[in-house]
């Protein structure tokens, strides 16, 4: 094949001298826009995981490349001081110059003609090859000719960055974080030869902006950097490459093909820095390339099984880097953290580690952070003899205390509750509460006839559930160390519906009774109108709630939690998607959340100061036009401000046609937010199954308890 490459970067190299090896037939031209030997950046890092693929793709370059690696092990942070140090992580690193050197003569001696110092402006050479590879970087003119085709989207990053070197040579992948006058900043440095190391620092655009960086050259952002990290340069200079403050962008295109061109590295798709290295990237693209021509001699054909092969990995590897890159763009959120929470945190920010595997890379650092963690639950000064699990450490709210962070609901909050015998719930309570959790939590309980979801749903609005609830509670209280909290609720507009086992929001047939909800707007197509709310129902639903407080405090219930989520009716004044009333109690968030702040300090005024009461609420709609994170912060400040001490955010239901994201524990983060911008409490759920997700959430102070789905508690006995 006659086979152009566009850009000499190392994965358009490393692809040239694979396809070379695979077949010296090949005619391989590769051009380059910048001179031999030079190249802007300093080091690039690679994992043991990708060394073992460049050794199976071609031993000579992978022995070269070693030969000059240095490689560590650690990962330390630096933060108020101290440096809390995570091994077992094995990183190689080398210079990006004597990469790209190894590169540039392995194609020479296969016979491959690099050409630098050569642009290439006229697209249509590219008819006279059988193969074009565009590795032209991030900027590349190849994608940008051809973008209605790749159909490319950018993504800029908020904070910015510039990259440095010095000649301090660290020995760990080190994280710096320093704030002053002018807000925070981090470095992310690695050494990658014997006498320097990589630096970049970081820092929000607001933060750059105080400091006077848009104004300076390079010499005055050297200067700066230099006086904020020379604690830990140690006197060392920074050295600059072009270095200058730019934004991170991300890139990812829907087509990766077009006739014969193929995208590949920098082109395609970008992960950032923080997570991962562009260099590794566009050389396993090139190894997945040269694959599938190994194994496929059709172009099309070749192509499909590049992008089959590398779309997957690239779209998990972009989206753990999202989460890093989003974790560096609100850092202050989270400098309130004690180191040890701080640093782990900060290790598991992706969601590529977590807590059993940080403690088989480095159960020391572990074992600091559960010392930490069961110290700081204590009720007293001593220190903890034995490190605990986070899962394990006692929690007090007011005057309940909770003998661990686990929670448990007698059924899942997806289960067809209806279709259950009424008299099998207690059993379940129990068995949740001698199974070890600290607190059951009950599904929602309606606070009268009318405010019932289905009409099997439990409730709390006559002497005889009152009864069977304090006999409940009494049991509990009795044969436990656990604690239950009551979850009340009005349905709105998604009541009088059919039992959950025969699908979801399916109206009655027979036997409807009339909805109510913030505005006139049906559930479903299929659903019956709700009444807009008057004062009268206002006053009528408040005094309901306060009602069953009342029943519950006579039950002796630990902890009452106020649902406010998933479209039900205190939810529907919450959303702009529900909520188009024109009086005090629609439009802007303090008039939407008017009402249900009302409902909240009249059970709060009934409900004892020694015991708490906590809030579910949506975090998000998931869909366009919706209650967004940034209000949810508001309503949980004012919530905190009422005497609300904890939150349960949930998202989605709010419309039936949503569009949800039900990723790995997709609701901590969201628990994450709103406990670090606010101070409150928080509990959160959504899939957590295993006690590694649940410590994982504590030790990083995503949220202060976990709402646990067991699946061996969750089947119909």
């Amino acid at each position: 094949m006659r086979i152009l490459v566009v850009g000499g970067g190392p994965g358009g190299l490393y692809a040239s001298l694979l396809l070379k090896k695979q077949n010296p037939m090949h005619d391989i031209i590769v051009l380059e826009r910048n001179p031999e030997g030079a190249t802007y950046g300093w080091g690039v890092v690679f994992s043991s995981l990708t060394l073992t693929s460049f050794r199976e793709a071609d031993y000579k370059t992978y022995k070269d490349i070693t030969d000059q690696f240095v490689i560590w092990d650690p990962i330390d942070v630096r933060y108020r001081g101290q440096v809390l140090r995570c091994g077992g992580h094995t990183f190689a690193g080398l210079s990006r110059r004597a990469l790209l050197n190894i590169l540039t003569e392995r194609c020479r001696e296969l016979g491959v003609a690099v050409r630098f110092e050569t642009e290439l402006s006229d697209f249509s050479c590219f008819r006279d090859y059988d193969l074009v590879i565009a590795a032209d970087g991030i900027n590349s003119l190849v994608r940008k000719a051809y973008a209605d085709v790749f159909q490319p989207r950018l993504r800029v990053g908020k904070a910015r960055y510039i990259w440095f070197g010095t000649h301090k040579v660290f020995d760990s992948f080190t994280f710096i974080i320093r704030e002053n006058e002018h807000g925070l900043f981090q470095v992310h440095s690695y050494p990658f030869d014997g006498h320097t190391s990589t630096f970049i620092v970081e820092c929000a655009e607001q933060t750059w902006l105080n400091a006077g960086l848009d104004q300076a050259d390079e010499a005055a952002s050297i200067a700066y950097c230099e006086q904020l990290f020379a604690d830990d340069l140690d006197g060392h200079p920074l050295m600059s490459n072009k270095s200058a403050w730019i934004n991170f962008v991300e890139v990812k295109n829907k087509q990766w093909s077009h006739q014969n061109i193929i995208l590949l590295g920098d082109a395609v798709h970008t992960a950032h820095f923080s997570i991962g290295s562009g260099t590794r990237l566009a050389m396993e693209d090139a190894i997945a390339l040269a694959n599938a021509f190994e194994v496929h001699s059709d172009v099309k054909a070749a192509f499909k099984s590049y992008e089959l092969e590398r779309k997957p990995r690239v779209e998990a590897l972009q989206q753990a880097a999202a989460e890093s890159q989003a974790y560096f763009e609100t850092l202050s959120r989270y400098k309130h953290l004690e180191p040890e929470q701080f640093a782990f945190h900060l290790l598991t920010r992706s969601g590529r580690l977590n807590y059993d595997n940080l403690r088989l890379r480095d159960p020391y650092f572990v074992e600091r952070v559960e010392r930490w963690f069961s110290d700081t639950s204590r009720l007293n000064s001593a220190s903890s003899i034995i490190a605990t699990p986070p899962y394990a450490a006692l929690l007090q709210l007011r005057e309940v205390r909770l003998v661990n962070r686990v929670v448990l609901s007698p059924l899942p909050t997806y289960a067809a509750r209806d279709g259950l015998p009424l008299d099998d719930y207690p059993r379940r309570i129990m068995r949740r509460a001698s199974g070890g959790a600290a607190l059951v939590l009950t599904e929602p309980v309606a606070i009268s006839a009318d405010a019932r979801i289905t009409p099997g749903c439990m409730g709390m609005y006559t002497d005889e559930h009152q009864a069977a609830w304090k006999q409940i509670v009494e049991q509990v209280h009795k044969d436990t160390s656990a604690r239950v909290a009551l979850q009340l609720s009005h349905a709105g507009r998604r009541g009088s519906t059919q039992p959950r086992y025969m699908g979801l929001d399916r109206p009655l047939r027979t036997g409807n009774w009339p909805l109510i909800s913030a505005s006139p707007l049906p559930y479903t197509a299929r659903s019956q109108t709700p009444k807009a709310m008057g004062r009268e129902d206002m006053d009528r639903v408040r005094d309901d709630f306060v009602q069953a407080a009342k029943r519950a405090l006579d039950c002796d219930f630990d902890m009452l939690l106020l649902n406010c989520a998933h479209g039900y009716l205190l939810a529907s004044f919450l959303s702009p998607l529900t909520n188009q009333r024109s009086d005090e109690y629609g439009g802007a968030l303090a008039n939407r959340l008017r009402y249900p702040l009302e409902v909240f300090d009249a059970v709060r005024a009934v409900w004892p100061p020694e015991k708490p009461l906590a809030v579910a609420l949506n975090a998000s709609d998931w869909t366009a036009g919706g209650i967004e994170l940034e209000e949810v912060i508001e309503i949980a400040k004012a919530l905190k401000t009422h005497g609300c001490d904890m939150l349960l955010p949930f998202a989605g239901q709010t419309i039936p046609d949503d569009s949800p994201n039900y990723s790995p524990n997709f609701l901590a983060k969201y628990s994450e937010y709103i406990r670090n911008d606010t101070g409150i409490l928080t509990m959160t759920t959504g899939g957590i199954t295993t006690t590694n997700q649940l410590n994982t959430i504590l030790a990083a102070g995503s949220a202060d308890l976990c709402i646990m789905d067991p699946p061996h508690l969750n089947a119909y006995e």
